[in-house]
Formats: structure tokens, sequence, C-alpha cells
């Protein structure tokens, strides 16, 4: 963990005037929702425990037992993914390539094809295009068909201290002729749920925006809390209105692109969060553009093309 001060426009700049005694001020590493509840996955994810060595008195030859102890797999808690780019002052964009695992997502009722499959190629292509450009650093929080409940997606943004936090989903109907991208933000009553229990939340030990409110009041931390929360939404905001910008002349969008809703994935208070579903997996047309390499190209060209902008506004308002 590197100590730095809360960055330039940061709605902390006015409110540490008043609150800064007892801070301390540190740098935190930082689409639709998997078709199991949360509370299932939580049940699931269980890592098994690490192999244990037993010792085992010497007995006669005659009795011994031939059969080993099962090995299980190591533990990968509290491991983090792998980032791309050598210049740690570059910001850090984190793509989440939705679904996995035992979580196949949406699954077209044409040929089979499954979102979890989709959403990791193209997510490999953004990283690919965004470390071609060397604007950013990249991670993603799956490199494999590997199963990550909600909450583990953006908590594995923040502890590397992601900047921008992208999930990757493919849409889906039933039936119908639905087409075309859309990119979701949190909406703004969602936002106000989880500053609530985030104030309220017994061990207040997280650091939101460089802020650690392990040893605030209440009431302070709500405002600030309240304050990071609604100009990370802000910034999200503005990064749809320029993805949808972006990707206008290059991938096929629904009308109304920008759409906002209560999905766990983008509750990150402190981090500019949107979840981008590229096309319907369910829609021939719209399969074959998001599961082909032009059409991942032009997705990932969009992406790369607003998030350069994205850190260029960032920092010129510094």
């Amino acid at each position: 963990m590197r100590a730095r001060f809360a960055p330039a426009g940061s709605p902390f700049r006015a409110v540490r005037r008043t609150f800064t005694a007892g801070f301390c001020v540190a740098t935190i590493s930082l689409g639709t929702a998997p078709a199991i509840a949360e509370a299932t996955a939580q049940e699931t994810d269980r890592v098994p425990a690490t192999a244990i060595k037993t010792t085992t008195p010497k007995m006669p030859a005659t009795r011994r037992s031939a059969a080993a102890l099962p090995r299980p797999a190591p533990q990968r808690r509290g491991r983090l993914p792998r980032i791309y780019g050598e210049d740690e002052r570059r910001p850090l964009v984190v793509i989440d390539a939705g679904h996995g695992g035992m979580d196949p997502g949406a699954i077209s009722p044409i040929d089979g094809r499954r979102e979890k499959d989709v959403t990791l190629k193209i997510a490999r292509a953004i990283r690919d295009e965004l470390v071609r450009a060397g604007r950013v650093r990249v991670a993603l929080t799956r490199e494999d068909d590997r199963f990550l409940i909600l909450r583990e997606r953006y908590g594995i943004a923040r502890r590397l201290g992601g900047a921008l936090f992208i999930s990757i989903h493919c849409d889906s109907v039933g039936s119908g002729a639905a087409t075309g991208a859309s990119v979701y933000t949190l909406s703004e009553v969602a936002s106000d749920r989880e500053s609530a229990r985030l104030a309220a939340r017994e061990n207040k030990s997280d650091i939101i925006a460089g802020v650690n409110l392990a040893s605030t009041n209440a009431d302070i931390s709500s405002i600030l809390i309240d304050l990071t929360q609604r100009e990370t939404m802000n910034a999200s905001a503005g990064f749809a209105r320029l993805l949808g910008r972006e990707a206008r002349d290059r991938v096929p969008l629904k009308p109304n692109f920008h759409r906002m809703a209560s999905l766990m994935v983008l509750k990150a208070p402190d981090m500019p969060s949107v979840l981008f579903e590229t096309g319907y997996i369910s829609n021939p047309a719209d399969a074959e553009f998001i599961d082909s390499e032009d059409g991942r190209q032009r997705i990932a060209e969009s992406v790369a093309r607003a998030v350069e902008i994205h850190f260029a506004r960032r920092m010129a308002n510094r």
C-alpha cells in the first residue's frame, strides 16, 4: 500500500478542511447478474482447504494402506491477476469478462453459443487493443473459464487500484428480434442504498477514494461515502456517453444506449464502473458479429478510444 493524497478534483478537497483530523490517506487496490443468485454463488464459491500433511505411525508392511489422500486444488483466494503494462504512472483499467465456470450466462437458442465464452474473447481483445495503444495498464478479472462471485469481480479491481472497471456481457431475450449494444451504470436509488449500507457497517475499515473511514464517526462517514459515490456515478455516466459516441460508427447500438440499473457488479463506491452489453447472443446477426474477429476488434477499438478520452479529460481537469 502506498500513501498518497486524495486526487485533485475529489470531493474530499472541500470536506477534508473540516474533517481532516484522524484521517489516514492511502491508496488501496481497488452484466447482467449471473443466472445463479449471489447467495447461492457465495455458498458454492468456497475455496477448498490446502492439502493437509499427516504423519502416519510406522505399521507393518501388510497393514499399510496403498490409497493416497486426494490433494485438493491450491487455494486461489487472495491471488490477484496479472497487470499488463509496465508504467505504474499510467491508470489501470480492469476488464471483467462476465460469467464463467459453472455459470455459462446466456446461451444462444440457435447454436448453443455460451455468453461466458464470448465475453472472455471480447475482454481479451479489449486488453490487447489497450496494451497496444500503451496509454493505460490493463488487467482481466479472469483469463480463463472460472467462476467469480459478483463482489469479488469489482473487489479485485479495487485491490489492484483500478481507475476504471468495465464488465463485458451479452444480452439475451427469449423471443423477438431485439438487437444492439447498450451500457449500464449504477442507478441513483441503488447508490443511496449502498451508501447507507456502507455507512452503517460496524467495521468501517474500507478506504474510500484514499480516505480511511475506520476512525471517523457515522455522520462523517455517511457524508464522505455519499460524496464519493455521486462523483463516481457522474464519472461512470460520462464514460458511458463517451463509449456510445465512439461505438456509434463501429458497433450496432440500441437507440437508448445508456441505461441505469441496480447491478451488484457496478457497486464499487469509488471506481467508475460500467456494464457493457455488447449485443444479443439470442439474435443470430448480433451473435455472429460479437463472436467474430472483426466484431471483437470493432468493440475493442470503441472501448480503447473511449478510455483514452476519458483519462485525457480527467487529467485536464486536475
